[in-house]
């Protein structure tokens, strides 16, 4: 990926008094509770200019990434998922990838929504309509994905991947992702967290016997509940991150009462594996007419746009 670097000194200046992007990842309740905690103001802002987004294009596609992040200690082994979000609003939808190695891509279908009047909240309902949510997970050595698909209609992304864990994989788990942006516009903060809740091991309940779903499903979704109530008592991440909070303060005082403890951190970073030979090898695949029409027409240089991450290549077709 060619990497754009921030030009905003002011927002720069801002940025390099914050903590560093990264993931804590946790546990709590005696190991009935997993979350992680994403500080991802860096992450949205690169993705911001790789792909040169618009306020609304930021806060659809940045929300869609920070979730996407926040899969990844969910993976197991060599892992890669991705989202193809497909709706009949004016946003039509995104493509978002992640993978095991903790690197996120991915883009807008339409990153020029049109908008009608100025937004007075960030509610994406009406950007966003109705639609279907596809997860498709690869594992290594894998030769088709494991593809789940359901129906979407919230309006909120971090919702609508928590309904797609709790109808496909059943399991209760929330999502809460939140961009700030102050009055011109610039993410001055971004973070995303999500709770889920862990199956007990063994099958049995403690007496031996055989376990109740609809019972045992009843009390996961209250023990989430709980926390999710603990949780809202903060302020938004995005506003925490960008007034410089950290990971402990947050984890430890939101969640006192269920015991967490960090079992580690990691870093997450937006990157794409693209690179000018990636291109120019696919350029030289294509059918031969193609390519000598290429070489004769241009133009020359070529220009190349990955559509993951925004990044541009200039190839020379001497080089093709």
């Amino acid at each position: 990926m060619n990497k754009l670097e921030l030009k905003d000194e002011d927002l720069k200046a801002h940025i390099n008094q914050l903590e560093k992007d990264d993931m804590a990842v946790f546990v709590m309740a005696d190991g009935r509770l997993r979350g992680a905690l994403f500080h991802g103001t860096r992450f949205v802002n690169q993705l911001r200019l790789q792909h040169n987004l618009g306020i609304l294009e930021t806060m659809v596609l940045g929300q869609a990434s920070l979730c996407a992040a926040l899969m990844i200690p969910m993976m197991k082994g060599e892992e890669h998922v991705s989202l193809h979000y497909d709706c009949n609003g004016p946003a039509q939808g995104f493509s978002v990838e992640a993978d095991s190695k903790g690197t996120v891509r991915g883009y807008l279908f339409n990153d020029r929504i049109p908008v009608e009047k100025p937004l007075d909240n960030w509610n994406l309902k009406p950007f966003l309509g109705e639609g279907t949510l596809t997860v498709s997970t690869f594992h290594k050595g894998d030769k088709e994905p494991f593809t789940s698909t359901v129906q979407v209609d919230s309006g909120n992304i971090a919702s609508d991947i928590a309904w797609y864990y709790r109808q496909s994989e059943q399991v209760s788990t929330a999502f809460f992702v939140s961009i700030q942006m102050d009055r011109q516009g610039r993410v001055t903060g971004a973070g995303g967290m999500f709770l889920q809740v862990m199956p007990e091991t063994g099958g049995k309940k403690n007496n031996g016997a055989a376990k109740t779903s609809s019972s045992d499903k009843s009390a996961d979704d209250d023990l989430l509940l709980r926390a999710e109530t603990a949780f809202r008592t903060c302020p938004s991440l995005g506003q925490w991150f960008a007034e410089k909070g950290n990971f402990e303060d947050l984890i430890y005082g939101l969640f006192r009462e269920f015991k967490p403890s960090i079992a580690l951190k990691r870093s997450v970073r937006y990157d794409c594996p693209c690179n000018e030979e990636f291109f120019l090898n696919y350029i030289r695949s294509l059918p031969k007419d193609q390519v000598a029409d290429i070489k004769q027409n241009g133009p020359d240089p070529l220009e190349v746009t990955c559509r993951n991450c925004g990044s541009v290549y200039h190839i020379e077709t001497k080089n093709i």
